[in-house]
């Protein structure tokens, strides 16, 4: 992990940097930014986006002090990967307020259904919201955050060229992609040691 409170740029050096890292940040998420359906998307996180993430926290909030810096660190460096895993933000989306409102209520429990699969292995299942609960009695949250760990034989399959494809199996919503796109897939599997 090369993510620290050192490898941070000050929010001078960022205004600079800003332009070509945006740039480099759009063109890393369009490879990142699996749908499910029409209305699940993840957002697999890796090193550069969360850098971006915090970086324009840091600006937006005008942070400049030790102890804000520190707390977005703390915030945000859970949610890249660390080699034996993959780890995504899931948003749930309906435009219509009251739709919405209907389908969060019967999507409880989806941050738990949704996979991850290496071609000839079992699928892997998402540990979903780690840092607080995000569902109560009445609906799920918009947003999850998920990890899907693998085993070694997993990822050394993946890194190999064995297929993965990605799904939600719930009782409400149910979405496949079939296997990934080179690229998307050569993406994803960099996040492995």
């Amino acid at each position: 992990m090369t993510l620290t409170r050192e490898s941070l740029l000050t929010l001078e050096a960022y205004a600079k940097a800003r332009p070509a890292m945006r740039t480099q940040v759009l063109e890393t998420k369009k490879l990142r930014r699996i749908f499910l359906g029409e209305h699940v998307v993840l957002i697999f996180e890796n090193e550069l986006l969360i850098r971006y993430q915090i970086q324009e926290m840091l600006r937006v909030e005008k942070i400049f002090e030790e102890d804000g810096i520190q707390h977005e660190l703390e915030s945000y460096v859970p949610l890249v990967p660390d080699g034996s895993n993959l780890k995504a933000t899931m948003q749930i989306e309906y435009e219509d307020e009251q739709q919405r409102k209907e389908m969060l209520a019967k999507l409880k429990g989806i941050e738990g259904a949704i996979w991850v699969c290496v071609e000839n292995f079992p699928a892997v299942f998402a540990i979903a919201d780690e840092d607080m609960e995000r569902e109560n009695e009445e609906k799920t949250a918009a947003v999850h955050f998920l990890r899907f760990e693998f085993t070694p034989q997993m990822i050394a399959a993946a890194k190999t060229g064995a297929a993965l494809s990605i799904g939600v199996n719930h009782a409400h919503y149910q979405a496949e992609t079939g296997p990934l796109a080179p690229a998307v897939h050569a993406s994803l599997v960099a996040d492995f040691c």
